[in-house]
């Protein structure tokens, strides 16, 4: 531990190995991740620990319909989940599973000292129990005759079982949560546990019968039951520390916060606590709760028959898009609609309009930069002193928010920053700054508040966008370990060798099967032949050969040995094209990055100093000025000109 550190220790929920994981596992790791990075980023000592809770009823079922011993199934999901969490850039600091000898050690010394201390008794219960849940219900639970949350019928159990003695800590527990406000958090599920205390608390059955269920962790003063899978589960939390006592634990169990789903708050918020005040452990310091994700609605799980590939959708988009999607689009401790068009409205509105854009933009004009340049600036004032001030702002926001897990309010105000930048330079210009000799020192400070932007972004993105943060720093040339302590603009004003970085997030679009002919149309259309004298009139029928086509500007850059052409990528709509347009004279790249232009579609491609170019950009000159055609309303890339 680094001395001065502040400690933070942060779980996840063990994933239960019935099957492999989906998106509610993936996003509540994700959350977790990001926390732990925001973390690491403010110089703390953070132990971040994930794992799988592999006991209990569901997974004796499954392995049995798979053909497979319990250990087997384990063993195959628990690899899943870790490759999973692999493939999403999760960086855990421990990977527990409950099968493990380190797992049964602990819990085993905790159940003896429960047993010791007259915690736990030997008693008869029955009741409706539902084998997806692995507990049984009460009849204010039960909706309709069956569990709340699967769906399904209750089956009556009434067996011998220990029971711990949970009702004795009602009172503690009912002060506990009043004295301590933000124990758990969101407050909606802080008032929904005091509701549910409101009713007399019962004992919690503790064992499983072997002659019912062999796969769990033997009570260590009567082997003929296994430990209930709750009673198991929760305590990887300790044991994972290597339990009371263990130099680990004594470090990071103080300053304990978990993270899990609102199906699961009961033994989390109610369990959990009292087993520890039981066993004599100090309660964890907040327990974070969010919501489902739903589509058309319904909760996302396997099994109400809706789950969701999470990785496929990674896999598609790429990692960072996929992550910021899900930590924007859920208020977490609410419910949030899971689509794939909502992905991909966010990866085209927020990642390659806003951040994308402003990185291309930026870097160009930054490569342009004689290397280590360090020329005269003008003042900081004004627009510039906007921009850092914006800087401040967002930074405020972003520990605020992170201090409550308010991922999207983080976010927000990230991208207000962003969207500043952005209007910064359209209202500053710099591309015509730098064409005028007298004002070299205006063009400079705007060069320099772009650099420490960028620096900015570089570091405070790192949680939110790891991948993409880490290019950005290598662009503007920052090879030091982000911290957020030099998440601060206004602190350098050199300029220093960047390299332009474009392409972060391309735009994705949506491609319907008429959309598919139709760009196949267009990429081989009929070339208009002949070429008319200008003066000359032409019918409909002749104009009507010549497509023309609304494109965005995605990237734009110089042809080398060339002082009048520029390379550029443009979006139609359901394609990409490069095009090659004699503009160099009259626009910098950063200046078109992001215009919709009007190009001519259907030309047949031409090689211009070696560059195959797929369409003409249209321009109108008179007396050496040369403007190219946009639209003047948000008409989307591939919008057909008539």
């Amino acid at each position: 531990m680094t001395d001065g550190a502040r400690v933070f220790y942060l779980t996840t929920p063990i994933y239960y190995v019935n099957d492999r994981p989906h998106l509610g596992h993936a996003y509540t790791t994700i959350v977790a991740d990001a926390m732990a990075r925001y973390r690491r980023l403010a110089g703390d000592d953070v132990w971040f620990l994930t794992g799988t809770d592999e006991h209990g009823d569901k997974i004796a079922q499954a392995a049995a319909a798979a053909g497979m011993t319990p250990q087997q199934l384990a063993d195959r999901n628990s690899a899943a989940f870790r490759d999973a969490w692999r493939q999403l850039g999760i960086q855990y600091s421990d990977y527990i599973r409950t099968t493990e000898p380190r797992h049964t050690k602990v819990v085993q010394a905790i159940l003896q000292t429960l047993w010791d201390k007259g915690e736990l008794y030997l008693g008869k219960y029955g009741g409706p129990y539902c084998f997806g849940c692995e507990r049984f219900y009460t009849e204010k639970e039960i909706v309709e005759g069956k569990c709340p949350d699967h769906q399904t019928p209750l089956a009556w159990i009434e067996e011998e079982n220990y029971f711990f003695k949970m009702s004795k800590y009602q009172a503690w527990l009912i002060e506990t949560i009043e004295r301590q406000p933000d124990l758990i958090r969101p407050e909606r599920y802080r008032n929904e546990i005091l509701g549910f205390l409101r009713d007399p608390l019962q004992d919690l059955s503790i064992s499983r019968p072997k002659s019912r269920l062999s796969w769990g962790i033997p009570l260590p003063f009567d082997d003929t039951y296994v430990t209930y899978v709750w009673f198991d589960a929760l305590i990887n939390y300790v044991s994972a520390l290597g339990g009371p006592g263990d130099a680990r634990f004594e470090t990071y169990w103080p300053h304990v916060q978990h993270v899990t789903a609102k199906d699961i708050v009961k033994p989390h918020a109610i369990y959990w606590p009292s087993m520890l005040k039981a066993a004599g452990l100090p309660v964890y310091r907040h327990l974070n709760v969010h919501g489902y994700w739903t589509l058309g609605g319904r909760k996302i799980s396997k099994s109400v028959g809706n789950l969701v590939e999470a990785l496929a959708l990674k896999d598609t988009y790429g990692n960072d898009a996929f992550r910021y999607f899900v930590l924007r689009e859920m208020v977490f401790g609410l419910d949030a609609d899971f689509s794939e068009e909502a992905l991909v409205g966010r990866l085209n509105a927020d990642l390659a309009n806003d951040l994308g854009n402003l990185v291309s933009r930026a870097t160009t004009l930054l490569s342009s930069l004689a290397p280590d340049e360090q020329p005269a600036l003008a003042s900081a004032a004004g627009p510039h002193q906007r921009v850092r001030a914006a800087s401040g702002e967002a930074r405020k926001i972003v520990d605020a928010a992170m201090s409550e897990f308010a991922f999207q309010r983080a976010l927000g105000a990230l991208w207000e920053f962003i969207g500043e930048v952005n209007r910064y330079i359209d209202t500053t210009q710099p591309w015509a700054l730098a064409k005028d000799p007298t004002r070299k020192p205006e063009f400079h400070r705007v060069m320099v508040t772009l650099a420490d932007s960028l620096r900015f972004l570089g570091i405070i993105l790192t949680p939110f966008l790891p991948d993409a943060a880490t290019k950005i720093r290598h662009a503007v040339g920052d090879v030091r370990e982000p911290r957020l302590e030099n998440a601060q603009m206004g602190r350098d004003d050199r300029l220093s060798r960047v390299e332009r970085l474009s392409g972060l997030f391309p735009r994705v679009e949506a491609i319907k099967q008429s959309d598919s002919t139709d760009a196949a149309t267009r990429t081989r259309g009929t070339p208009p032949t002949g070429h008319a004298d200008p003066a000359a009139l032409v019918t409909v029928s002749d104009f009507s050969r010549v497509e023309l086509r609304v494109a965005e500007v995605l990237t734009a850059e110089a042809v080398p040995k060339s002082r009048k052409l520029l390379r550029l990528t443009v979006s139609l709509g359901s394609e990409q094209r490069t095009l090659v347009a004699g503009i160099a004279e009259h626009y910098a790249p950063a200046e078109l990055v992001g215009k919709k232009v009007v190009v001519v579609a259907n030309l047949v491609p031409a090689k211009l100093m070696g560059i195959e170019s797929h369409g003409m950009v249209l321009a109108a000159s008179t007396e050496g000025k040369l403007a190219v055609l946009t639209v003047d309303r948000d008409l989307p890339p591939g919008a057909k000109i008539t």
